[in-house]
Parts: structure tokens; C-alpha cells; sequence
């Protein structure tokens, strides 16, 4: 191949705020990938305190767009779908998923955070969300939207290494071989990223320091470092460790700058870390 990689994003473009398409296209492109961006909507700033924003839907230009791709013989090594903006939405990525058999299927199930479903996350659009799971290869739910897609009440109680094993498989018993959870407290007080490969059987853990801070953005940029990640020949385990990594350090930076969290992580002060291609082994087995 005489080209990068490319991965076709389906996701929302947030103008402020440092999260969705305006951070996945900088980590893929620093870890040489090429991003074509799908937005759904594109927003003023993200949903998390900027008052009243300003949104426009694009799901009439998703079908369109892929039928243009099409036509001009355009491949994807990867289909990464995020934030969707309407049921609609749901049927337009599984046609994308379907006209790319042999691309990676990601599916990031942004649906909720912090034990509770985003307030645009309806019973039915949760219910569709499960349909994309279904055909995933891979996907990175947040502890809320594990237990949002296995149908369970949120438990604010820390996770034992056993039930964080059973979540992971009974999710990849929906479809995927891969499973990551983000943002997982151990019963031990570890704060951890876990993960599953289904034909390996294998549990992953990749621990991380707890910061007492969150920032928007932070999911989109674990799963596009991921993406990257497999994309460059890395395992699971290896694939987690620099995404967890560089979260972490990018958080780690911003927070030492006292800025406001609205904002997001200063990506621009840490993306260099991207290209070293760093050789990990901060990996534990669950």
C-alpha cells in the first residue's frame, strides 16, 4: 500500500471544546493516519456547560456522501463511528459498515458518563445503538455506557477483577471480538482501562493515575489512539497501553495549567508524544 491508512470518522464536529471530530483528526493524522471526516451534526461547543448550543443535524448528507465514495472507488481500512444525532443515523453506518467488509469496525457507544444516559439518549436510540455493537470488531464504551448497553442499573460501587471480566465477555457475546471499558474503578482502588479478545480469551488491564479532574474529549481520544494503534500492527494490550498513556499524559499537562475544563485537553502540547512510537509495556492481565 502507497498510502496511509484511512479511517472514515462518523462523528459530530463540536467547534469549541476539544472533543469529537476537531481531536480525532489530529491523533490519527499525528499517528499517520489519514481521517476522512463523516460529521453528523456540528455544533457551536459540546453539551457540557457552554449554555445554549447551536446545532445543525446532518443525517441527509451521510447517505450521499457514501454513495459518492463509492462511486469514486474510495477505500477505508477503518469505519469508527461516535456521537449519532438521530435513529437515522443508526441505518447510515451500517450501510457504511456493510460497504466496507474488510474495514475495521469501530463503534464508540457515546450514550452517557458519570452513571447517567445523555439527555438525547432515548430508550430507542439506545436500543439501535445495540444493533451497530452487533456487527462492531471493536468497541470502547465508558463504564455508564457498558452497563447502559447490557441493560443493568448503574453500579456506583468499585467493579471486582470478576465482575469486570463478565461484563467484558458478555458484551462481546453481543458481536465483537473486542472490548475495551474506560474509566473503570477496581475494587483494589486501581483506576483502570480493561479490555477482551474473544478468539484469544485473553483479559487485559492497563491502570492509570487518577487525576481529580474530567474533561471532555478524553473518550475520543482513547478510542482514536486505539485506532491508531491497530491500524500500526499493535496488540490489544499494547493498543490500550499507549492510548491510556497518552490520556494521561495529556490530562496530566492540562491540569498542571489550571485551565478551564470546559476546553478540553491542550492537545497541542502533547501530540509530539504520538509520533516517538514508543515501545509500552504497562499492560497487566485482568
Amino acid at each position: 500500500m502507497n498510502r496511509p491508512k484511512r479511517v472514515a470518522a462518523i462523528q459530530d464536529m463540536s467547534g469549541f471544546g476539544r472533543c469529537s471530530l476537531t481531536v480525532i483528526l489530529p491523533v490519527l493524522s499525528s499517528m499517520g493516519v489519514q481521517v476522512t471526516p463523516i460529521p453528523t451534526a456540528i455544533l457551536s461547543t459540546h453539551t457540557g456547560g457552554f449554555g445554549e448550543v447551536v446545532m445543525r443535524d446532518l443525517t441527509e448528507y451521510i447517505q450521499p456522501c457514501l454513495e459518492h465514495y463509492k462511486r469514486q472507488n474510495i477505500d477505508f481500512e477503518c469505519i469508527y463511528s461516535g456521537f449519532l444525532a438521530s435513529e437515522a443515523q443508526v441505518d447510515h453506518c451500517l450501510e457504511f459498515f456493510k460497504s466496507y467488509p474488510q474495514a475495521i469496525k469501530v463503534v464508540d457507544p457515546v450514550m452517557g458518563d458519570h452513571g447517567k444516559a445523555y439527555k438525547t439518549y432515548t430508550k430507542a436510540m439506545q436500543s439501535r445503538m445495540s444493533e451497530l455493537v452487533q456487527v462492531a470488531d471493536l468497541i470502547t464504551p465508558n463504564v455508564t455506557e457498558a452497563y447502559i448497553l447490557l441493560g443493568e442499573e448503574y453500579n456506583h460501587s468499585p467493579i471486582t477483577r470478576t465482575q469486570a471480566k463478565s461484563m467484558l465477555v458478555r458484551l462481546s457475546e453481543m458481536g465483537p471480538r473486542y472490548v475495551v471499558i474506560t474509566g473503570m474503578q477496581l475494587a483494589s482502588g486501581t483506576m483502570t482501562n480493561v479490555g477482551y479478545d474473544r478468539e484469544r480469551n485473553a483479559f487485559w488491564m492497563v491502570p492509570c493515575e487518577y487525576v481529580p479532574v474530567s474533561y471532555p474529549g478524553t473518550g475520543d481520544i482513547y478510542a482514536s489512539v486505539l485506532i491508531g494503534g491497530f491500524l500500526s500492527g499493535d496488540s490489544l494490550p499494547i493498543a490500550m497501553d499507549r492510548a491510556t498513556r497518552f490520556v494521561e499524559l495529556s490530562i496530566q499537562t492540562t491540569f498542571s495549567y489550571g485551565t478551564d475544563t470546559r476546553e478540553g485537553v491542550m492537545l497541542e502540547k502533547t501530540l509530539g508524544w504520538l509520533t516517538t512510537q514508543t515501545v509500552l509495556g504497562g499492560y497487566q492481565i485482568l
